[in-house]
This record gives structure tokens, C-alpha cells and sequence, in this order.
């Protein structure tokens, strides 16, 4: 698999042109902790030899508490990895049993004390909105979050996902329904302590101090393009999606034989339209009317300051300087509001 993947990564490299910078380099999408940092250095290393790295560029691990002891904290700290992106969830032990993580809460809490000693640059992902979470336990989450000085926090509502136990769980009644009327009161808790403690609210799920927003998930988010390496990964070029086979087999026969095997979709007007508007509203940067109009065409900025106007008359949108902004009002229900100003048929 190792070889696959940089096999990849060289047969990949007429995708960049030779005077592109890579910034950020992310291990995610799964439990890349699985590889040793020497396997990890191998890619980099290959990445290295075939693309312009900056010297500073951001290399994340994504990893989970259960996967960090120490021995393995120090020797990621001694690799080329600068970030490190851990799925908390949370530091209760009732939420973790519920949601059927891997980790309990004393682990949760050593991980991000060893890790705290060897990283500066840590995100930690929590969950809100969960069934019998009291104000006070998440007003907790984000307090111990603070106190180990955190510098990213992630936050998502807890969702409830087909073919995994919690729907199966809530029918049975073992556990009380998802409320959103809770998750949208421990989001307002969530917004407007970390905006006193210091954090900026840059996309609607993270919050980060100035220095620490993701640049991997702010490239995401204004659209600049990106190559996804390995089995389901997914690469965007700005006017065309792409997707790898998902059989791990299947992905490292087609590079034995130096093909790629990835599906493309070419991007319409409408979808790049659509998108642009579902990622702008979701970040502090807002939509660019100018962007719009220079992009997509006065028709497009038209039908959207139409679609938006109910929202700007109910204070969930703003326009400032000529950039389409969702308020604080707003910002919860903010993937609603995108859904109605997407264009259908225009």
C-alpha cells in the first residue's frame, strides 16, 4: 500500500504545475496513525521529490487518543509532523460509551497532556448535541479544552448516521432522540465563549486562535484545488471532482500497471455555482458578489441578492462591502440558508 501511494503521488505530479508551492499536506480519512512515523516519512519524503514543499507548510496527523501513547507521541514530534488533529469528542465517559469510541475519558485527557508537551499546533474535534448532555458537561468539554490551552478547536453537532448502532439505540428507547433545540444551545454556548477566550470563528464547525486556523481545511473552504492520495480520496482542480477506487486491492493493481484508478466528474456553471455559495457561507470570508458577477455572470448575482433578501430582511444574512456575510443570528442554520439560494434551472 506505502508503495502505491507514492507511486501515486509521482504519477500525479503533472497536476501541479512546476512552480506551484504545496502548503499543507494532511494524513486523514481514517486512522493514519496505523503507519510508522517511518512509513509517514516515506510519503513525505516522495512528496518532496516530486512537488515544491514550502518550508513551513502545515503537515497534519489526524489520530484518536487510543492511538497516541507516548513512545509514539515522541517519535511523531521528531518527524516532519507539525499538527496533530485528535478526535476527542468528548472527555465524559458517558458520551464516548454512547457513541462507541474506541477511547474512554481517562485516555482522552492523557493524550492531550502528552500531546500538549510536544506539540504547539493541536485541534481537538468535540460533539455537541448529544442525547442527556447537560449545559454544564458541555460548558466542562470546552473548559478542559481551555485549560490544556488548545489553540483549534473543531465542533459538529452530533448527527444520526444510517447503519450504525445510535438509531437502533433511539428506537429501542435506550437513549432520547437527537434534539436540535439542544445542539443549537450548546452551539451558542460553544460561540460565544471561545469568542471571549480569544478564538476566531472563521468556518461555521471551527474555531481557532490567529496563527492556528487548519490551512488544509481553509484551502477546502475557498476553493482552491487539491489532490487526494490513496483509496476514496478525492482531488479537486477547480473545474473537475475526482475520486479513487475504494477497494484497496483493486487501487494498488491499477498503479502496479501505472494507471490511475479514479473516476472524474466535470463540474457545470451550476455546480461550481452551488458550491462556491455552500463553502463561502460557511466562513468568515462570505460570498463575493464580485466574484459572482465576474465568475457566473450578472443573471447569477442577481437571482442571488433575490434569494437572499428574505434572509437579510430576517438578520440571517448581511451584506458588507460587497460580500454576502451569514450573521451571528444565523450562523446556525446556515447550510439551510445556502439550500435556498443554490440554482436549480437558471
Amino acid at each position: 500500500m506505502i508503495d502505491a501511494l507514492c507511486h501515486e503521488i509521482k504519477l500525479r505530479k503533472s497536476e501541479v504545475d512546476s512552480d506551484q508551492i504545496i502548503k499543507t499536506i494532511y494524513f486523514g480519512g481514517g486512522t493514519p496513525t496505523v503507519l510508522s512515523v517511518g512509513e509517514l516519512s516515506q510519503i513525505i519524503t516522495t512528496i518532496k521529490q516530486y512537488y515544491q514543499v514550502a518550508k513551513d507548510a502545515e503537515i497534519t496527523l489526524e489520530a484518536n487518543p487510543d492511538d497516541l501513547d507516548k513512545e509514539k507521541i515522541e517519535s511523531l514530534a521528531k518527524s516532519c509532523i507539525n499538527r496533530l488533529s485528535i478526535g476527542i469528542q468528548s472527555f465524559f465517559e458517558e458520551d464516548l460509551t454512547m457513541m462507541n469510541r474506541a477511547h474512554n475519558a481517562k485516555e482522552a485527557l492523557q493524550c492531550i497532556s502528552l500531546a500538549s508537551q510536544y506539540f504547539d499546533n493541536i485541534s481537538i474535534d468535540l460533539i455537541y448535541g448529544i442525547p442527556d448532555m447537560t449545559i454544564e458537561r458541555w460548558e466542562q468539554n470546552i473548559q478542559i479544552a481551555l485549560d490544556f490551552k488548545i489553540p483549534h478547536i473543531s465542533c459538529y453537532a452530533l448527527t444520526v448516521e444510517p447503519n450504525t448502532a445510535l438509531p437502533k439505540l433511539i428506537q429501542k428507547g435506550e437513549i432520547p432522540a437527537v434534539d436540535d433545540h439542544l445542539a443549537q444551545t450548546h452551539f451558542e454556548i460553544l460561540v460565544n465563549r471561545l469568542n471571549k477566550e480569544g478564538f476566531d470563528h472563521y468556518e461555521l464547525s471551527n474555531f481557532g486562535k490567529p496563527g492556528y486556523y487548519s490551512k488544509n481545511n481553509t484551502a477546502y473552504w475557498q476553493g482552491k484545488h487539491y489532490i487526494g492520495i490513496g483509496p476514496s480520496a478525492h482531488s479537486y482542480n477547480g473545474k473537475q471532482r475526482s475520486w479513487n477506487i475504494n477497494n484497496n486491492i483493486k487501487y494498488i493493481k491499477g498503479l502496479r500497471q501505472n494507471e490511475l484508478p479514479n473516476e472524474i466528474e466535470n463540474l457545470s456553471p451550476t455546480d461550481m455555482y452551488n458550491e462556491y455559495i455552500m463553502t463561502g457561507l460557511r466562513t468568515i470570508w462570505g460570498v463575493s458578489l464580485q466574484k459572482i458577477e465576474s465568475e457566473f455572470g450578472l443573471k447569477h448575482k442577481e437571482y442571488l441578492l433575490k434569494q437572499a433578501q428574505k434572509h437579510i430582511e430576517e438578520d440571517l444574512l448581511v451584506i458588507e462591502e460587497k460580500v454576502l456575510l451569514v450573521t451571528q443570528k444565523g450562523k446556525f442554520l446556515s447550510d439551510g440558508i445556502a439550500s435556498d439560494l443554490f440554482l436549480l434551472n437558471l
